[in-house]
């Protein structure tokens, strides 16, 4: 009787507790806290000077506005040696170096296949949207994986990662392995393409922009200053000796892009237009995705390439430089309003920074009488070869120089004392005048060098990719032609890079300690809640 009473209860205990379960309500699965989009934006060779040094002439909306309501590292640097689009980009996004991520620079030197590999090439894809080989493209190249790749991780592949530049590298290398596309710039067709690494055909949002033709419509208009030429007190005065020469055009404003016909695409690239243009199909892709309207926070890699081209062309001193950056600043202002308006003023996180700086122009710092000696390109290869011809009868010893590093020809050395011959080489190179130092890579952990320089150039070797010999020239010293302006170097006009933080999640205010390129993936993944990239050694910015 007891147990029958005892059974009666443990089935109305059971009851109730089914129904009271099924009172409850359902708990629907939520994201963390975070933004709804996240815009990654690069400026293509920006020193951190252009902030400051245009500054009287920007308006209220663009530059001034970010570092106004946002959060602006003074003292942001490069923490390796080779400075160049490639591993900028490539490192802004992994939080890694290139001795890691191995994207050594735009090119290096493959042993293996005895040859210059283009950082973003990849033959087992084709291009989508052109006929050209333009698209055989993919980040296959990248060792490690970026903070876009991580954001897709961590919401089970839900959040979106888009990637746009007129630069192939840096769009790809933005995006990262599982980007849900990247797009660039290809000059046969004067739009927008990809390859099949993303995607078998163009969606139609991008087709759509492409049949705008706005580059056709930017050249018509052609390029003259934004405010009268006079006004331009930043810069020396037009059309300088040193200058080079807009592809089809000249060096003289107004720059009469409509009349250019041969290749017409390539010269578009050198106008300021092209940032405008950029962040035009910055916003398409916003519409095209629905960036920022789904449940998961989406990410939009955006690097504007013309200020790089036209600081190549006539060097940061330039009317040409000045003027791209006071255009920037209004695009980057229409920008930030069409992402109010359509994101929530509150609602997307935003990093601005670059890839690298650059230098002066070499005739350019002897005329205001700073040294800057000259080394012709091919000097080296031709006295390297020269000793060793001399010295150990070796013919050929030399494979590559580039980056900076001096591959040897292994077999061709074989059988000879390989310490002497690089001992060799560096005396000969460093008797070269416009050259500073000369390290064997290999040897780097005793070599007597400053600190920091060290540190550079170690997170620039990659033991399988990298060369037998580093050197570096001295400070505004200037490889290869004396016209326009160049990079690559580990100096300060190199290495000191704008970065402010903008938008959701970001207190204002700035700081002067020392950040470094590589922090930035650092502190996107702690502010999403995600996961650093696997290569990431770059630290949170906490303030």
């Amino acid at each position: 009787m007891r147990s029958m009473k005892f059974l009666k209860t443990i089935i109305c205990c059971l009851l109730f507790t089914q129904i009271n379960a099924q009172k409850q309500p359902v708990t629907k699965q939520t994201e963390p806290g975070r933004p709804k989009l996240v815009v990654g934006l690069v400026i293509d060779q920006m020193r951190w000077d252009y902030l400051q040094r245009f500054a009287d002439r920007y308006g209220s909306g663009g530059f001034k506005r970010l570092m106004k309501d946002g959060f602006n590292c003074n003292n942001n640097f490069i923490n390796y040696a080779t400075t160049q689009t490639a591993a900028g980009h490539t490192s802004l996004y992994t939080g890694s170096v290139p001795a890691i991520h191995g994207v050594l620079g735009n090119s290096w030197y493959s042993r293996e296949l005895k040859r210059n590999v283009y950082c973003t090439e990849d033959t087992s894809v084709v291009t989508v949207g052109s006929s050209s080989n333009a698209g055989k493209m993919s980040p296959v190249n990248i060792q490690t994986t970026t903070i876009g790749d991580e954001l897709r991780l961590a919401t089970n592949f839900r959040s979106k990662v888009i990637s746009i530049s007129i630069k192939d590298r840096g769009s790809i290398l933005t995006g990262g392995h599982s980007a849900n596309a990247a797009y660039w710039f290809d000059n046969s067709v004067g739009g927008f393409i990809t390859s099949t690494y993303y995607m078998k055909e163009l969606p139609q949002w991008v087709q759509q922009f492409n049949n705008k033709k706005l580059p056709d419509q930017y050249l018509q208009q052609n390029w003259n200053t934004l405010y009268p030429i006079e006004t331009y007190q930043q810069s020396t005065g037009d059309a300088q000796p040193y200058e080079k020469i807009i592809p089809g055009e000249d060096n003289t404003f107004p720059h009469i892009t409509a009349a250019i016909q041969k290749d017409k695409y390539n010269s578009f690239r050198h106008m300021p237009q092209g940032s405008t243009y950029t962040l035009e199909m910055a916003k398409a892709a916003i519409e095209g995705e629905q960036l920022g309207r789904g449940a998961f926070t989406d990410l939009l890699a955006v690097s504007c390439s013309s200020p790089d081209l036209v600081g190549h062309e006539f060097g940061p001193n330039s009317l040409e430089l000045e003027d791209t950056y006071l255009r920037l600043d209004q695009d980057i202002a229409a920008f930030l309003s069409y992402l109010d308006k359509t994101i929530g003023k509150d609602q997307y996180t935003l990093f601005l920074s670059a890839d690298h700086g650059v230098a002066e122009n070499s005739t350019f710092l002897r005329l205001n009488k700073i040294p800057s000696p000259v080394l012709t390109n091919g000097v080296l290869e031709a006295r390297i070869n020269q000793v060793l011809q001399s010295e150990f009868k070796i013919s050929n010893g030399i494979s590559k120089i580039i980056n900076q590093q001096v591959y040897l020809n292994h077999p061709a050395i074989q059988g000879q004392d390989e310490p002497a011959v690089l001992n060799a080489i560096t005396k000969e190179l460093l008797s070269i005048p416009a050259m500073a130092n000369v390290y064997t890579l290999k040897n780097l952990p005793t070599a007597t060098m400053p600190e920091r320089l060290r540190e550079l150039v170690t997170n620039s070797y990659n033991q399988k990719l990298s060369g037998d010999i580093y050197y570096a020239i001295k400070p505004h010293a200037y490889q290869g032609s004396d016209k326009g302006a160049s990079h690559g170097l580990w100096y300060n006009y190199d290495t000191h890079l704008p970065l402010i933080f903008y938008g959701w999640g970001i207190q204002k205010g700035s700081t002067n300690r020392r950040t470094n390129i590589t922090d930035v993936a650092a502190t996107l993944a702690a502010l999403l809640k995600v996961q650093m990239p696997s290569g990431c050694i770059g630290e949170v910015i906490e303030e």
